[in-house]
């Protein structure tokens, strides 16, 4: 389901929401984004050598505080965003609404939802040389043998839709990637869970999955360590 929302809102703490649009990371969005950053974020920005990296992160966090802003009717700039321990970000004054940003070439999506832990990733799905090796290294037993025996034709695909899944998973434990891509295991004979996920995880029946459907040639998961209602699909619009 895709909706358009105004300010001052009330998200369903049963629902999460995916927000999703294209990177523009032109001058005009990029007035507008910067000056709700707050000041951590402009340094940040100042970093990049690249004037389209510096545009691409200014819009992208730009438009996150605007999200988050609608949820929790308040000005853009009066968020505070902190990060944990491993560098997940969170809401110091608002710490039930929880959130996860990913983007993948022009695509940005933003997953927002309340009291669980939730990780979203996307990734446009291109051809690589390297897929096979990217498999040995980063999937498990059970999901490299299913991997090898697909046909040639949905194996780029397929390797994106595992590693949206990885990702996202790795995102909502706040851990990042070093918690080791090939511990967290999809069932490849029920995609929409875990057979395995480490230790200090929890129990992988936990942990639930979803494909986001955002269109050919993009691949999109959320996971969260709840059951929930459903999933909403939100245009971001500038």
């Amino acid at each position: 389901m895709r909706e358009n929302k105004k300010p001052g809102y009330q998200l369903n703490i049963d629902t999460i929401e995916i927000w999703h649009g294209n990177i523009v990371a032109d001058d005009e969005h990029y007035q507008s984004c910067w000056r709700v950053l707050d000041a951590a974020e402009q340094a940040q920005a100042e970093k990049f050598k690249h004037d389209w990296l510096r545009k691409r992160y200014v819009e992208v966090h730009g438009r996150l505080r605007n999200v988050l802003a609608q949820t929790l009717n308040l000005p853009p700039e009066k968020i505070s965003i902190k990060k944990a321990e491993h560098g997940k970000p969170y809401l110091a004054d608002n710490p039930e609404l929880v959130f996860n940003l990913s983007h993948s070439a022009n695509t940005m999506v933003i997953a927002v939802g309340w009291n669980c832990q939730l990780g979203v990733d996307v990734e446009c799905c291109k051809p690589r040389a390297s897929l096979a090796a990217l498999v040995d290294k980063c999937f498990a037993e059970e999901e490299i043998a299913y991997w090898n025996q697909l046909p040639e034709a949905q194996k780029t695909v397929e390797f994106y839709r595992f590693w949206t899944r990885k990702e996202a998973f790795v995102k909502a434990t706040g851990r990042g990637i070093g918690l080791g891509l090939n511990h967290c295991v999809v069932n490849p004979e029920n995609q929409a869970g875990f057979l395995r996920v480490p230790v200090n995880c929890g129990q992988a029946a936990m942990w639930q999955v979803r494909d986001i459907a955002l269109g050919l040639g993009i691949c999109s998961a959320l996971v969260t360590d709840k059951e929930i209602a459903g999933v909403k699909l939100v245009d971001l619009d500038l």
